[in-house]
């Protein structure tokens, strides 16, 4: 779908757009053209329940007066409520509506708003995001379809009379949705055509954006002693890698800011083996690794000034004669010594040795790592909320923020020390697993013995990188949850400076 910024014309075919504002309000173009057709806009609206509500929709077709196929008016709500991330939600669901009406061409007249929350560039340009995000589909493994279920829109036309403003901020915003395309289709992928040697390789994509990218097998992990994240991967035909990605935009005095993402590419839980029901969601169990990743195609893609670096454990988790066995214990890279009570517990495992490695290599300023890490954030805090943990008072602060402007939320779990009994050894400095409660917790107390005193956060997403219901600004499907709350983050508090 090809999206433009214009100033406001009349169009010559397709869907016209207008707002309007709770109480039924037309703006102001969609008053004018109101008076040229008739008033047929506000008798249609007097005679509808629609009421200019957030997202609500009112298909007007074919009125005298105009040339377009149809007038959509679309509700703005109440101005007071008019935000930037509203207008994102309105667009993404007007073009929900225009992908299931067979439109080709859309025109959208942005008008200011008095009392938004956002001027009119930014009301036009989030409008423009939010549409562009909700019209992402996977179609790799689609060989036939039926006519009348292809997208047959091809393009909006967004008509402001800040179009060149509007089309400045659209522009960075695009090359964040390239990367949270990236992220979901790496987490819609099959196992069969993601494993990690093509993870890695999709990585190794972002070169041409500018990002170095290195990718070490399992030799060299050997070398550097990471006995924990090779432990996990030792069951699979396919070789473990390890993937670091770096993008400098700043300075080289800048320290970077740094992103470990698990990418265990399909998890079968090993020898401890999960039910057989719904594994196949398993193979999303990298949607750390994408995220990461695709806020890295992100930063580079706008050329973003700060320096980050993004590491990525790629491992699939499978249970054969060479797999790790419960009891196991294996040396990480720290030289702390786990007893791998369960072998289901794996993505810590693999980060463990990741950010052991980050820290140690690259001094971070900060290190987040994302993870699909415990069913038991889920029973925490449904699909609404990722768990945040953190040594650091700031970070999380400055997480939440982010969270809240792009609605992918975190909520700060406790990590209090007393939760790490729970993972105390009889036998090696640690298991991988506590006690039946607070399993969350235990797993990120794990973490914390890898990143010394580099103020971190660890976030678990194992509900939000594929949830149970789409959005407004996603289809049922990926979410790619992590790189808009990453690249909000950083450019809100390390870019630039």
């Amino acid at each position: 779908m090809k999206t433009t910024f214009t100033a406001i014309s009349a169009p010559a075919r397709g869907a016209l757009v207008f707002g309007a504002i709770d109480g039924g309000k037309l703006t102001a173009t969609g008053a004018e053209t109101d008076r040229k057709v008739g008033g047929a806009l506000k008798r249609a609206i007097k005679a509808s329940r629609f009421s200019g509500k957030k997202g609500q929709l009112l298909s007007v077709l074919q009125p005298k007066g105009v040339n377009a196929d149809r007038i959509v008016l679309v509700g703005l709500g109440k101005p007071a409520d008019l935000t930037a991330l509203a207008m994102r939600e309105i667009g993404g669901k007007l073009v929900a509506d225009l992908l299931s009406t067979g439109d080709q061409t859309a025109s959208i007249v942005i008008d200011p708003i008095k009392g938004a929350k956002a001027n009119g560039s930014q009301l036009a340009a989030n409008f423009a995001y939010g549409a562009h995000l909700r019209n992402y589909r996977f179609d790799r493994y689609r060989t036939t379809q039926k006519t009348d279920d292809k997208p047959r829109l091809k393009s909006l036309k967004i008509m402001t009379g800040a179009a060149a403003s509007a089309r400045t901020i659209y522009s960075a915003m695009s090359k964040v949705a390239e990367g949270v395309f990236a992220a979901r289709d790496l987490v819609t992928e099959p196992a069969n055509a993601l494993y990690p040697k093509t993870l890695a390789a999709e990585a190794r994509k972002l070169s041409k954006l500018g990002v170095r990218v290195e990718i070490f097998g399992e030799v060299k992990m050997k070398t550097l002693g990471m006995g924990a994240l090779l432990g996990v991967g030792q069951g699979s035909a396919c070789e473990s890698q390890l993937i670091v990605m770096r993008w400098n935009g700043a300075s080289s005095s800048q320290k970077p800011v740094a992103l470990v993402g698990k990418g265990v590419t399909f998890d079968t839980g090993g020898i401890s083996i999960k039910p057989s029901g719904g594994m196949e969601a398993m193979k999303f169990d990298m949607g750390g690794s994408a995220a990461v990743i695709g806020t890295m195609k992100a930063l580079a893609g706008r050329k973003a000034k700060v320096n980050v670096v993004g590491v990525v454990g790629a491992v699939e988790n499978m249970p054969s004669s060479t797999a790790q066995r419960p009891g196991d214990v294996v040396t990480s890279m720290s030289g702390q010594t786990i007893e791998v009570i369960n072998t289901d517990a794996e993505g810590r495992l693999v980060l463990a040795d990741a950010l052991w490695y980050t820290q140690k290599r690259f001094k971070p300023q900060i290190m987040i790592d994302l993870a699909t890490l415990t069913g038991a954030i889920i029973v925490s805090l449904g699909y609404e909320y990722a768990g945040v943990f953190s040594n650091d008072d700031k970070l999380v602060a400055r997480l939440t923020a982010a969270g809240e402007a792009e609605n992918e939320k975190v909520w700060r779990m406790p990590t209090h020390d007393n939760y790490a009994k729970s993972i105390k050894s009889e036998i090696a400095d640690m298991k991988n697993v506590g006690g039946p409660g607070a399993g969350s917790i235990s797993a990120a107390k794990f973490l914390e013995r890898f990143v010394n005193d580099v103020p971190w956060a660890h976030l678990d997403i194992a509900a939000m990188v594929w949830p149970k219901e789409g959005s407004d600004i996603c289809p049922k499907g990926a979410s790619g949850y992590g790189v808009r709350l990453l690249d909000r983050m950083i450019a809100d508090n390390y870019e630039g400076k």
